[in-house]
C-alpha cells in the first residue's frame, strides 16, 4: 500500500503564482471535483488579462511548473540582466525566435529578462519586425507582470521601472 505524497508546493487561495507558459495568474480557489469516476483536487487560477481559468490537479503542479512569485534574490538578478549588453546570435531568426519563445516559457524571470534586453530597441535604433515586436511585447509583459506583483505596484509601473532600465 503506497500513500499518496503530498506536493512540497503548498498554494492558498488568493496568493499570485507563475505559470510557466501563460505567466502570473491569481489562485481563487482549491477545490475537490469528480472527473471521470475519481475525486481530484483541483487548484483554481485565474489569468485576469487573458480571461482565462486554469484548473490544474494538484498533483500535478510541479509537473506543469507552477510557482510563487520570484525571490528578491531572483528578481534583482533578472533587473541587472537587463542592465547588461545585448547578446544577439547570428543565426536565422526562425532559430532565435523559437529560442525567445523558449525562454519566455520557462517561467524563468532572468531568461525572460535576457529576451527582453536582447529584444529591446531605443526609438533612434533600426525598426523591429513584426515577430520580433510581438516576442519581445510578450516578454516584457510577463516580466512586467511578475515584477508589479514582486513590488506590490501596478502593471504601468512595473513596465516603466523596466523601461528605465534598459534606457540607460
Amino acid at each position: 500500500m503506497s500513500t499518496k505524497k503530498t506536493p512540497s508546493l503548498a498554494f492558498n487561495a488568493g496568493e499570485y503564482v507563475v505559470y510557466p507558459t501563460h505567466g502570473v495568474g491569481k489562485v481563487s480557489d482549491i477545490s475537490k471535483q469528480t472527473i471521470a469516476g475519481s475525486e481530484l483536487e483541483l487548484l483554481v487560477v485565474n489569468f485576469d488579462k487573458d480571461k482565462m481559468t486554469l484548473r490544474i490537479p494538484v498533483s500535478k503542479v510541479e509537473h506543469v511548473g507552477l510557482r510563487k512569485i520570484s525571490e528578491a534574490s531572483t528578481i534583482n538578478d533578472a533587473l541587472s540582466t537587463l542592465k547588461g549588453k545585448p547578446k544577439i546570435k547570428k543565426i536565422m531568426w526562425s532559430r532565435r525566435a523559437q529560442e525567445y519563445e523558449n525562454k519566455i516559457n520557462s517561467g524563468n524571470p532572468v531568461a525572460i529578462a535576457e529576451v527582453v534586453r536582447d529584444l529591446y530597441r531605443n526609438e533612434n535604433l533600426a525598426e523591429q519586425s513584426y515577430s520580433e515586436r510581438q516576442i519581445y511585447e510578450q516578454a516584457l509583459d510577463r516580466l512586467a507582470s511578475e515584477v508589479a506583483v514582486f513590488d506590490n505596484t501596478s502593471l504601468d509601473i512595473a513596465n516603466k521601472k523596466i523601461l528605465d532600465i534598459l534606457a540607460k
